[in-house]
């Protein structure tokens, strides 16, 4: 059997993500969210940062609809109601990006009283905190994305991805919960760090306990509860539980104040950790420099500072190439 390949065109590809978007967001109001349809979900928003993008506007378009429709009095509410659902067949027939408008006319008779999801994203380098009614505190860092609803029954966060500082105020018949794919971590009163990357999670509980669930795709899925200065870091094959001294921990959060702190750590694990918060890049090319080992306090978003570590301390040459910083010999 042959193969054809064939481009799709810029356009028409923000039409399809517009019109994906919104059956998102529908599928998400209808009832009969499940597990499996939020790691579906954030499957796809991982896929891009368009979809991510067309989520968000999407939403941000329901949500005004939404107010719209609360400040209608109800005889014109009902005529809305008849003049929108008459234009349904036609609006079925027009561009994909009609349709995505359609769809969110009928979102917005349908789920008025649906739980509001809001999306919250740092930039590479940026870090913001956001205060809840309650009092609870969340810190995002570099290039971090989550989605917070707070519902009758509970307040929960969905981390996407990058890395989030919670003080949560606790409250047991209103559970603070954290979910990260298939991975739920619970507040039990308790300060943590969460921290998703593409192919790891890692969670540090600073003070209180929380809840860990592994998720039905690891082997160790039951529930545990974690104490102050554990830390878990799971992959697609391992669970590996470990405790944390004080300090450790209160180095890993240097973040929170614009810091990094290094102890003992290589030289190819400080770049690494630098280039989470820099668009330019640092590469060590030269293996034997990689295991030099580095401990200090460095800004997070001063590249400079590293390179004249490099320079002043370790006597390396540095080249620029475009957005890379190669540290060789």
């Amino acid at each position: 059997m042959s193969e054809r390949n064939f481009q799709v065109g810029p356009a028409m590809r923000t039409r399809e993500i517009k019109a994906q978007a919104a059956a998102w967001l529908e599928r998400r109001d209808s009832g009969d969210w499940n597990e499996k349809d939020e790691a579906d979900f954030d499957l796809w928003l991982s896929e891009s940062n368009a979809n991510l993008i067309a989520y968000r506007r999407v939403n941000d378009v329901w949500e005004r609809t939404e107010r719209l429709v609360a400040l209608r009095s109800p005889a014109i509410e009902r005529a809305a109601l008849v003049s929108r659902g008459r234009m349904v067949p036609i609006l079925v027939k027009t561009a994909a990006g009609v349709a995505a408008l359609a769809i969110l006319g009928v979102i917005a008779v349908s789920f008025l009283t649906a739980p509001r999801t809001q999306i919250y994203t740092t930039a590479v380098g940026g870090h913001d905190t956001l205060t809840l009614p309650d009092g609870s505190r969340i810190e995002l860092n570099t290039d971090t994305t989550v989605r917070i609803a707070d519902m009758a029954d509970q307040r929960k966060v969905w981390l996407d991805r990058g890395e989030v500082y919670f003080q949560i105020a606790h409250n047991a018949s209103h559970p603070f919960i954290v979910v990260a794919g298939d991975r739920r971590v619970t507040d039990i009163g308790t300060k943590f760090v969460m921290r998703r990357e593409s192919d790891r999670l890692q969670v540090a509980v600073v003070d209180g306990h929380v809840q860990f669930e592994a998720g039905s795709s690891n082997p160790q899925s039951v529930p545990a509860i974690l104490s102050a200065g554990d830390a878990v870091m799971i992959t697609a094959n391992s669970l590996v539980l470990t405790r944390k001294h004080g300090h450790d921990v209160a180095n890993e959060l240097g973040w929170l104040h614009g810091v990094l702190i290094f102890h003992h750590a290589t030289l190819a694990d400080a770049a690494n950790e630098y280039n989470r918060y820099n668009p330019e890049k640092i590469i060590i090319t030269d293996p034997k420099v990689a295991r030099l080992t580095l401990s200090g306090t460095l800004p997070t978003n001063n590249v400079k500072a590293f390179v004249d570590v490099a320079k002043n301390f370790f006597s390396l040459s540095v080249a620029r190439r475009g957005d890379e910083i190669v540290i060789s010999r």
